[in-house]
């Protein structure tokens, strides 16, 4: 008699229906790239889920790229996809780009810096399951999620554009400035096509988005962890530039 494992039964019955298209758009991430892919797989492998991983690197001039090459020989291209472009054109682009290249029924978008841990993934996709949601977005603001690795100052710029967005846009989620998660792949389709943001604000009108069209959101409870190497990429424009997409969404939804 045959005995099948709970993570046979992943392979057998989630495998082969479901696939999983992992977004890793990439800006000087030589020193992270190596050790996200190898975490991505690790964790994929042991659930038993069908995956992708599509790099969309914008022109890093540390050498991104030649290493996303040599992952692609080591992982193969069944699972390591690059697609490239010339110089640096915003998240929301990134995103839009690789979409188009993705051929799972689920986006998974997170950032390649390593403040995402993939072992979250696995619970995205159970959260998702139970209830069939739309969309699964992880929170540091709820459950036993949190922060690591930050001063007191980038805290508290965060915890304050989470709460302006609670308190004018009142989105029915904990977590707006996020980007760690999970979509039907013909939702985010939807709400790219409707979103006129980039950059750090393009996540909060995804939320923002979702709520219009009734997109059901599940969440997940994560621990995001500052980057071990490089520099953050959040400056002064960036904040100029999301307080401006937050008054603009907040006059027009």
């Amino acid at each position: 008699m045959s005995v099948v494992t709970e993570r046979g039964k992943n392979r057998k019955d989630d495998g082969r229906r479901n696939k999983y298209s992992v977004l890793l758009p990439t800006y000087n991430e030589r020193e992270n790239l190596p050790l996200i892919v190898w975490l991505l797989a690790k964790y994929f492998g042991e659930s038993g889920y069908e995956y992708e991983i599509i790099i969309i690197d914008d022109g890093s001039p540390d050498g991104t790229l030649e290493v996303a090459q040599q992952l692609q020989k080591i992982y193969g291209s069944d699972k390591i996809l690059l697609r490239p472009r010339e110089k640096k054109l915003g998240l929301g682009t990134a995103y839009i780009y690789g979409m188009q290249h993705a051929t799972g029924n689920f986006i998974i978008i997170m950032d390649a810096d390593l403040s995402h841990h993939p072992k979250f993934i696995p619970e995205f996709i159970k959260k998702q399951k139970e209830g069939n949601f739309d969309i699964v977005s992880g929170t540091r603001y709820s459950g036993n999620g949190g922060v690591y690795g930050w001063d007191l100052k980038r805290k508290l710029i965060s915890r304050g554009a989470n709460f302006l967005t609670q308190v004018l846009l009142r989105p029915g989620a904990s977590d707006l400035t996020g980007s760690f998660r999970l979509y039907k792949k013909e939702v985010l389709q939807k709400l790219v096509d409707h979103c006129v943001s980039k950059g750090y604000v393009f996540q909060m009108e995804m939320i923002v988005r979702a709520r219009q069209f009734k997109y059901t959101i599940g969440e997940v409870p994560i621990s995001f962890v500052d980057r071990v190497y490089g520099e953050s990429k959040l400056g002064g424009n960036e904040i100029v530039s999301f307080l401006k997409g937050l008054l603009t969404l907040f006059a027009t939804t």
